[in-house]
């Protein structure tokens, strides 16, 4: 059976740094703790500034997004490096995100975690679609369809394992690599 997400997409631009994904003022917050984990989902994308994204990320009073799915542009995930980025987003219900590049820690955060697939796009999508259009991601194929327009991805190889299994810890558990609980 073949693994897909249909989703609202949100739209972000370039270089959205890890203070605008989960702000500093948050990072108090542990995420192994379940009331602490879903907290830390809600203040997901807070930091992002109001007059460029007039668009809640998520609704007032509510813990978790309707977007499942994010489309950035280059550089998403720059700026410190916390694991509570990714985090902050798989808590808020975020599944994956298409963006042209990642800063390199946000992305081995982002698989060292299981939190959410990274994908890169082939192509500048930020242009193309806006917050709230319904993408499908094919995982099996490695392409995402918005408007009606089917854009190749760049296959996530080895990685997608990996995530699956909920993180690196999880995956070499499950492999064999380290002794299980």
């Amino acid at each position: 059976m073949a693994k897909k997400l249909t989703s609202p997409v949100y739209v972000v631009e370039d270089n959205i740094d890890t203070d605008q994904i989960i702000p500093a003022q948050y990072l108090t917050l542990v995420p192994t703790i379940p009331e602490e984990y879903e907290k830390l989902g809600s203040y997901a994308m807070v930091g992002l500034p109001d007059d460029l994204y007039p668009i809640e990320f998520i609704k007032k009073g509510a813990t978790k997004t309707g977007y499942k799915i994010i489309i950035a542009g280059k550089n998403f995930g720059c700026g410190s490096s916390r694991e509570h980025a990714p985090i902050s987003l798989g808590a808020a219900g975020v599944e994956a995100i298409v963006a042209e590049s990642y800063a390199r820690i946000f992305f081995r955060n982002s698989v060292a975690t299981g939190e959410l697939y990274p994908y890169e796009a082939r192509e500048r999508l930020i242009e193309r679609v806006k917050t709230g259009d319904i993408a499908i991601i094919d995982f099996d194929n490695d392409t995402i369809e918005i408007n009606g327009q089917v854009h190749q991805l760049k296959p996530m190889g080895d990685v997608r394992p990996v995530i699956e299994a909920g993180g690196l810890f999880n995956y070499a558990r499950q492999s064999g690599m380290i002794p299980g609980p």
